[in-house]
């Protein structure tokens, strides 16, 4: 049987996070006239499958265990979500709606919405229950996601419920460290006036973007009331390279972890900070999203025990984003990195780094 410091992973799956087709349109928008041939929605299936196929295929597959996901219950989703809130997104599952420009459900959605909630749920009960680390695969994301709001393609918050699901069950703290490209403004939000619940949002620097996202991501969302002081943004420049990241997390998100003391540590992997992705500005390589990930797997083993619960959010380049999937993974796994980077080749200017990084440190250290 695995152990916490045991090298390997165990990664929960479910057929019906395919169901949910995104069609096609302008990028993630709808069908432009002044286009002849429109292109896929950014968050489509095909993303997801080659991340599971280059798990299945590529060097850590023997260090992989697989296990069969789960639907959540609407009990489970209401453990974060609002009811109305469920019930709505229950019936634009079944009719199909758009919610805005970018984010969209089609009619038969409902069974993978269902689907990736209950997948993660599934991976997190089985890190509770064992200490080892587990990935949950699944799609659409769920950052996004507040109690009542769907964003960015995201319509239950997966992380968000695994963490709820985590403290009715008996633990006391649990840390979300998030480094999609962008905010993680539905964890933040959900969870802004906690203290049970460390939200850390590692992101492009890009602001709010309006009704649906009118968190700006700053250093200045600290949290409020009992949750002052329990939410940790990190907002990056445009263009920031593996050593800004590394740089960050290790100053910043590390001191912060360990003076939290979690129960449990999720991690929101987006990989869509990949210096190929479409949907990005930052320059992150597979060996960085390597990095991070082998450096939040130590930190598991130290502060809590090896409960680590890792869940897919962003990653955008249908095929790039499978290697950058497959690195992290090795990483959380405690593995050294095996694949060469087949497009890697832009350079990494890494002077930016030490400006940056004490920068942030700055801003944040004059408001707490």
């Amino acid at each position: 049987m695995r152990t916490s410091n045991t090298p390997g992973m165990d990664v929960f799956w479910h057929d019906d996070v395919l169901f949910h087709d995104t069609g096609f349109g302008f990028f993630e928008a709808p069908e432009n006239p002044l286009l002849s041939v429109q292109i896929a929605h950014p968050e489509g299936p095909d993303r997801i499958r080659n991340m599971k196929f280059a798990l299945q295929r590529g060097p850590i597959a023997p260090h992989l265990r697989w296990h069969a996901g789960t639907h959540a219950s609407e009990a489970d989703l209401v453990r974060f979500h609002d009811e109305d809130y469920v019930a709505t997104i229950k019936q634009a599952a079944h009719e199909g709606r758009r919610f805005s420009a970018t984010t969209l459900l089609r009619p038969g959605a409902w069974p993978g919405l269902l689907a990736a909630a209950g997948t993660t749920l599934a991976a997190a009960r089985h890190v509770r229950e064992t200490g080892t680390p587990a990935f949950a695969l699944v799609r659409p994301p769920g950052h996004h996601a507040g109690r009542a709001m769907a964003d960015g393609y995201c319509f239950f918050n997966h992380v968000g419920i695994a963490a709820e699901d985590a403290i009715a069950n008996g633990l006391a703290r649990v840390a979300i460290v998030d480094w999609d490209v962008h905010h993680g403004n539905g964890t933040q939000s959900g969870f802004f006036d906690r203290s049970d619940v460390l939200t850390v949002s590692m992101h492009m620097d890009h602001g709010a973007w309006g009704p649906t996202h009118p968190e700006t991501g700053g250093v200045e969302e600290l949290g409020i009331g009992a949750g002052r002081g329990f939410n940790l943004n990190v907002p990056l420049p445009m263009g920031s390279t593996d050593a800004t990241y590394l740089a960050a997390f290790d100053e910043i998100v590390a001191p912060k972890l360990r003076s939290f003391k979690p129960d449990l540590l999720i991690v929101a992997n987006g990989v869509d900070a990949g210096q190929f992705d479409p949907n990005g500005r930052q320059l992150v390589t597979m060996s960085g999203f390597h990095a991070l990930a082998a450096r939040s797997r130590a930190l598991a083993d130290e502060l809590c025990a090896g409960r680590l619960l890792v869940v897919q959010e962003g990653g955008y380049n249908p095929a790039y984003a499978a290697f950058s999937v497959h690195s992290a993974i090795e990483g959380f796994a405690g593995l050294p990195e095996s694949l060469k980077d087949p497009l890697g080749y832009m350079p990494q200017a890494e002077e930016r780094a030490r400006r940056d990084v004490d920068l942030l440190k700055a801003a944040i250290s004059a408001l707490m």
